[in-house]
């Protein structure tokens, strides 16, 4: 088997351990939880026979090992059950939801991806000047800034003192599309702000670290400008550590949200398993932590599978 396809084998069946090993863990962590999901589902003015009847339809009569192998049997048909809270569908206000976490993190993406890239290289081509030292602070302190802290300091001074944009990120799907832009305008930035510093600080380690090599030196030496070099040379050889660098924040961008969508009230996957923590709706947190699981783990396969293709001696073995 060539070396690329067996390396990617091996990335696939990792993963897919992974994600069970995550649904093992997450049913595990939601078990040893203090307190009664029965009893936190009704309240304290519950009859033993009412908290009978929910724990036998819960299941939580039954062995743990059971419980977990029919759930998880379920999750593999695209049956995720009810939601304890409301008795509605979980896959059907998961879809809803799902939909408007990945365009809240798209735009993000859209947005800091690029911009990381290129304040990256400017600051490659300016290092040590005052350019760099502008790029590389102002990153440092969006990194320091916690998610919430960033979401409040935004609120405060663009929604309520400026007025420029709403302080709730209130979006429904008959909304135009600039209507909706409007209303994300500001997790969209929190959000990007916070993925953009570390992208950036990192696409420039990487790009640095390639301006070390002996060809970068000959081509130099060759005449060529500072940007050419970075262009032409460092940058291209610098893809594999980048890429894997987005990845990871794309992962935390659909990951991540859950603080900023509380945070804005956006309905999201963030604010649904919010909310089904509070209302100690397990099934409804089981479903959302895999679907975080299986989001993390798919683009952290995808940065692994494209740094073997990106690597040449991998692609043109000897």
């Amino acid at each position: 088997m060539h070396p690329i396809l067996k390396l990617v084998a091996q990335r696939l069946t990792l993963g897919i351990i992974l994600l069970f090993a995550a649904s093992a863990l997450i049913f595990g962590l939601t078990e040893i939880l203090p307190g009664d999901a029965a009893q936190a589902q009704l309240g304290q003015a519950a009859t033993p026979e009412s908290l009978a009847n929910l724990r036998e339809e819960m299941g939580l009569n039954r062995p743990a090992l059971t419980r977990y192998t029919e759930w998880i049997g379920g999750m593999m048909t695209g049956d995720m059950g009810n939601a304890l809270s409301n008795k509605l569908s979980i896959s059907e206000q998961i879809g809803k939801r799902l939909g408007a976490t990945i365009f809240l993190a798209s735009w993000a993406a859209l947005i800091s991806v690029p911009l990381a890239i290129l304040l990256g290289l400017i600051a490659v081509r300016y290092q040590n000047r005052w350019p760099d030292k502008v790029i590389s602070g102002s990153t440092l302190t969006f990194i320091s800034l916690p998610e919430f802290m960033l979401a409040y300091i935004l609120i405060f001074v663009i929604g309520v003192k400026l007025q420029w944009a709403p302080s709730f990120a209130n979006v429904s799907p008959d909304m135009p599309l600039l209507d909706k832009l409007h209303a994300i305008s500001l997790p969209v930035t929190v959000l990007t702000l916070v993925v953009l510093a570390h992208m950036m600080r990192m696409t420039r380690a990487a790009i640095l670290n390639v301006m070390q090599s002996a060809y970068i030196e000959t081509a130099e030496l060759k005449g060529l400008t500072t940007f050419e070099v970075i262009r032409k040379h460092a940058f291209p050889n610098a893809i594999a550590p980048i890429v894997n660098v987005v990845m990871l924040n794309l992962a935390y961008l659909v990951v991540g949200v859950v603080v900023v969508e509380a945070v804005f009230a956006y309905p999201g996957m963030g604010q649904y398993l919010v909310d089904a923590v509070v209302k100690r709706d397990v099934p409804v947190v089981l479903t959302s932590g895999v679907i975080f699981a299986a989001v993390y783990i798919v683009l952290n396969m995808i940065a692994d599978v494209v740094s073997i293709l990106s690597n040449p001696r991998l692609r043109h073995p000897k």
